[in-house]
């Protein structure tokens, strides 16, 4: 999938999500081996210590980080995507589950957000900020919206280190994971845009320099299953 410029990148990204909405949750669940799920859990988990009343799931999707974030007990949770499609397959999820009510789903810009200054306790992302056209001024965005000594959580891929893990990982990611991606999917980008998305993202230390470059105090990362994923979070002070 190549990318010339941050806007073409988010153009390209809005049409896949598009594309593959309708098959997005199933092999989300399917590629990760569920693992996602617990991923977002422990995420939530940290958060609800908070006890945020309002939150932001930016990137939503089809709203799972949103749906497990009912459990923090928050009493008001919006999810923002550019996706159209993804939102559609999001809101009918809600219907289905009741929590339309509890849960309000927006069409908009990551990287220029649609809410006021210091308008939500704690921001929270998952799997989106590897698809931002201008990483650094969706971070911008995020930490503008938080209220002081709020927080924002990222939950992100990341890359394995220790052998022989790294090895098995990436022979998975680069060839088993693409191939079941595109055969479920019908899509032929979409599954191969993911490794190689991952590959480029500046992980670790390199992305808790960002957030502090980006205005985040206090920032941390703790990685889950190997090295797969990272929780980041930061302060807003």
């Amino acid at each position: 999938m190549a990318i010339v410029d941050s806007a073409g990148k988010k153009e390209q990204v809005r049409r896949m999500f598009n594309d593959i909405a309708p098959k997005y949750d199933f092999l989300n669940h399917f590629l990760s081996l569920g693992i996602d799920r617990c991923w977002r859990k422990r995420l939530v988990r940290t958060l609800k210590k908070l006890h945020p009343a309002t939150i932001l799931d930016v990137a939503t999707g089809t709203g799972d980080l949103a749906i497990a974030a009912l459990k923090t007990g928050a009493h008001k949770i919006t999810g923002v995507d550019i996706s159209a499609q993804m939102l559609e397959v999001g809101r009918k999820k809600l219907i289905r589950k009741k929590l339309d009510d509890r849960i309000e789903l927006i069409e908009g810009d990551s990287e220029a957000l649609p809410f006021a200054d210091a308008d939500f306790d704690a921001v929270m992302v998952a799997f989106g900020v590897r698809n931002f056209g201008d990483l650094e001024q969706g971070l911008r965005e995020m930490a503008r919206v938080t209220k002081p000594n709020g927080a924002v959580f990222i939950l992100e891929f990341s890359k394995p280190r220790l052998f022989p893990f790294k090895q098995l990982y990436n022979f998975y990611f680069r060839y088993i994971l693409p191939f079941f991606g595109r055969l479920v999917s019908g899509h032929r980008q979409a599954y191969t845009y993911l490794p190689d998305s991952v590959l480029v993202f500046p992980d670790g230390i390199n992305f808790l320099d960002k957030m502090k470059r980006c205005g985040y105090n206090n920032v941390k990362q703790h990685r889950l299953t190997f090295g797969i994923a990272t929780i980041y979070s930061g302060s807003k002070t």
